[in-house]
């Protein structure tokens, strides 16, 4: 019978450990996507959000061998946002052991007492844009990029220790190059003619930093009290943010529209799929994994829908239907033949859009919780 022990991550040897235990976990597994290691150890680390919430790491260990991890997080601003005392998991891997699923949240659990906390949810990132949800259907299809993918017993494993269910995440598969129904394409013609709204030039956003401040601005306030659990990023966060993705937007299926202020009414987000990359890369850009992003970058038929929305002025007016014709028309002209859409709670009715277009459900992710 193993003896397991419980470690945690304090060293640079360790958290690399920590960081590529899944790759060994899922070595045999098609379907699984591996996260860049670099990126993994800088959002331990580094990010802006890890600086303002306490968060600690574990390990299982059976001898020498890791065969269990998990993060415990405190976002104190969601917390407050939403008046509650909640830990957060993420980073959540194990073997298919109740025994090694028990050490690590119990140990999750533990520090969340401490800290004075009466509830634990998850898996989740600090914020709203990091990987969050459990698979619990669409275990034969390759996630996108941003998303987490797991075996289906970690669902057995979380039930069987008192979690339950908090809310379910959506994803849609379509095809990209689908018509656009003849009544959207004429409200969308009479609505940019009747709000004088132009698409913005994305080489333009990409050299004005503060266009890219309003952007994103923009964007909390959309999301804030339309999106479950949303927690508006800070200063910090969104300058490091347009570091990290304002330059990788590519005009061929990003849009977003200006109102006659020049403010931003409404955007459309999205990327060619890299997860078929980041298979072959193995969780490294190095030697030749960049080799294999370029790629993925110039060649595609797949795309991921990042972000789609609407300025809280804009909101209800129909504006969607304009960036939803012009993010057509560039699938069309771009070749792109399917688009997987970025998880969206079950219970927003925004959800419904994608009745307008022939879909089926790609996976489905739900987050946990337990009162303690």
């Amino acid at each position: 019978m193993a003896e397991y022990k419980v470690v945690e991550v304090l060293t640079k040897k360790d958290l690399k450990k920590f960081v590529t235990f899944p790759d060994e976990l899922y070595k045999d597994c098609p379907q699984y996507v591996p996260a860049l290691h670099s990126d993994q150890i800088r959002s331990l680390t580094t990010v802006s959000t890890a600086k303002y919430c306490p968060h600690r790491m574990w390990m299982v260990m059976d001898g020498k061998k890791v065969v269990g991890r998990i993060c415990a997080m405190i976002n104190p601003r969601y917390n407050e946002l939403y008046d509650k005392k909640r830990v957060r998991f993420g980073w959540f891997d194990t073997i298919n052991d109740i025994e090694v699923a028990g050490i690590l949240l119990g140990t999750a659990e533990s520090w969340a007492r401490e800290n004075g906390m009466t509830e634990v949810h998850g898996p989740l990132y600090y914020n709203t844009l990091g990987k969050q949800g459990m698979l619990v259907e669409g275990f034969e299809n390759v996630p996108p990029f941003n998303c987490y993918y797991n075996f289906p017993y970690y669902n057995d494993l979380v039930t069987a220790l008192g979690y339950t269910k908090e809310c379910d995440w959506l994803q849609y598969k379509m095809a990209a190059d689908q018509e656009v129904p003849d009544k959207m394409k004429n409200i969308a013609k009479r609505l940019m003619e009747r709000y004088k709204l132009v698409e913005g030039d994305i080489s333009s956003l990409k050299h004005d930093r503060e266009l890219v401040r309003k952007f994103f601005k923009m964007y909390n306030e959309s999301f804030i009290g339309n999106v479950y659990n949303f927690i508006p990023f800070t200063d910090e966060e969104i300058e490091e943010e347009a570091d990290q993705t304002i330059g990788l937007l590519d005009k061929r299926l990003c849009c977003f529209l200006l109102d006659p202020d020049g403010e931003v009414a409404a955007f459309g987000i999205s990327f060619p799929s890299i997860s078929k990359a980041l298979q072959k890369a193995k969780g490294s850009m190095w030697p030749f994994g960049w080799i294999h992003f370029l790629k993925a970058l110039k060649e595609f038929d797949t795309i991921d829908l990042m972000l789609n929305g609407a300025s809280p002025k804009w909101q209800n007016t129909g504006v969607s239907s304009i960036y939803h014709c012009i993010m057509a028309d560039k699938y069309k002209a771009s070749g792109v033949r399917w688009a997987i859409a970025n998880p969206q709670i079950e219970t927003n009715s925004a959800v419904n859009v994608w009745d307008r277009y022939e879909h089926e459900l790609y996976m489905r992710r739900r987050c946990y919780v337990k009162e303690l």
